[in-house]
């Protein structure tokens, strides 16, 4: 008989119950409920596969039937961030959320600083918004082929690629003080990948655009350096040191728009 041992010290054997208490909500105006479920465990479940098996068999933990629950999942390899819920009370990825370590008792919850749709499914539109009006993309010059590009240095490359894993998941914003529906704060995520873009030899020549964006209202003077975001992080991106370094950048574009005046114009495009 297969057994694990995991972090809470109990044994799971083959067969054993895991009881997955969940949060539920038809929509944002209805009342929401808890409902509880129990399912075989099995060596190497992760939480997705639970509500897998919910979605299979649709009965709670009193024999009654109900109806699936609603979540968001596409990769199932913390690539893609949509699958972001609260999970024991700590926000993370339930794709790569295993039972191993969770041990018998699971509770999930949806992140809360963003609209919910239904149970564990939420809108994460804010974030890409933030993204746009930051201007956190690469404009190109036409549909050809543009050649190589620039040479990077390897010292840049190595910052730029951690940068980049950002999966806009929402778990920086989620554990944040200052984000949320009343704030307006873009939040870590967008503020480093600002910095990305920044550092890219073709997206330095829209730098200016972004930093000044970044400097209207909810930009980075909005971040209290709590430094929540930068623990819940998945990927590990060292969000305080880019929002330093940016807050930085940001305060010498200030200083270079008041002492020579006006505003470059803005060739970037939007993204088609």
């Amino acid at each position: 008989m297969a057994r694990s041992a995991n972090e809470t010290g109990h044994d799971l054997h083959e067969g054993d119950k895991i009881r997955l208490r969940i949060k539920r909500q038809l929509d944002q105006r209805s009342v929401p409920y808890w409902e509880e479920f129990e399912i075989p465990y099995k060596t190497g479940q992760n939480v997705i596969s639970l509500l897998m098996e919910i979605q299979r068999r649709p009965v709670n933990a009193q024999g009654q039937k109900t109806t699936p629950v609603a979540w968001d999942a596409a990769c199932l390899e913390e690539v893609c961030g949509a699958c972001s819920m609260s999970i024991n009370g700590k926000v993370r990825q339930s794709c790569s959320a295993l039972v191993d370590k969770l041990g018998p008792d699971i509770t999930l919850e949806p992140m809360a600083k963003v609209p919910l749709v239904r149970d564990l499914a939420v809108d994460r539109e804010v974030m890409f918004e933030s993204l746009k009006r930051l201007k956190c993309w690469i404009s190109i010059d036409g549909t050809y082929d543009l050649g190589p590009g620039p040479r990077q240095s390897p010292k840049d490359q190595q910052v730029m690629y951690v940068l980049s894993t950002c999966m806009t998941c929402g778990c920086c914003m989620e554990v944040c003080p200052q984000f949320g529906e009343g704030t307006g704060f873009v939040g870590a995520a967008p503020i480093s990948q600002v910095r990305l873009f920044n550092m890219h030899p073709t997206g330095k020549m829209n730098a200016s655009a972004r930093l000044r964006a970044l400097m209207g209202p909810g930009g980075i003077q909005g971040c209290g350096k709590a430094q929540n975001c930068v623990q819940a992080c998945p990927k590990d991106i060292p969000l305080t040191t880019s929002i330093a370094a940016t807050n930085r950048a940001a305060t010498l574009q200030n200083l270079k728009d008041f002492f020579l005046g006006g505003e470059e114009p803005d060739t970037g495009a939007a993204p088609g």
